[in-house]
């Protein structure tokens, strides 16, 4: 089966690239949308996401890898329908690619960033994931 390629959002200041980068492993825990948990729940070891900060800054600034598939979200009550997968930091991006240049790009124009703004983990196509890495000056990713 051939890896699927996500983004994943977090707000800077409640979790940042550069706290992902000095846990190396984290759990992606505090997911409460029903469309961001199936695409949890669609995860697979081996999957790569780009490590998005909302709300602050709002650019790519780096790369994770999926390295435990859905789980109970530690974080919910127990019994809820909550999951959590864990994310390894992988790669920073050389240039951090903005929300604004995505926008600006037309080959962009239909990525679930754009379209689908408030959800926390969504999936990106292969040439849309080939396009962000390519802006950001990502090589081998």
């Amino acid at each position: 089966m051939p890896m699927a390629f996500w983004l994943v959002k977090s707000e800077p200041d409640a979790y940042s690239w550069d706290q992902q980068v000095a846990d190396q492993v984290t759990p992606w825990t505090g997911v409460r949308n029903h469309s961001a948990k199936l695409n949890l729940q669609a995860m697979r070891v081996g999957d790569r996401a780009f490590f998005y900060h909302s709300n602050i800054g709002k650019e790519v600034v780096g790369v994770v890898d999926v390295v435990r598939e859905a789980y109970p979200d530690p974080t919910a009550e127990e019994g809820s329908p909550w999951v959590c997968v864990d994310m390894k930091a992988v790669s920073p991006m050389p240039k951090p690619v903005t929300l604004a240049a995505i926008k600006a790009e037309p080959s962009l124009a239909e990525i679930a960033l754009v379209r689908l703004s408030r959800l926390s983990v969504q999936p990106v196509t292969p040439a849309e994931w080939k396009t962000i890495c390519r802006m950001g000056g990502l090589k081998g990713a």
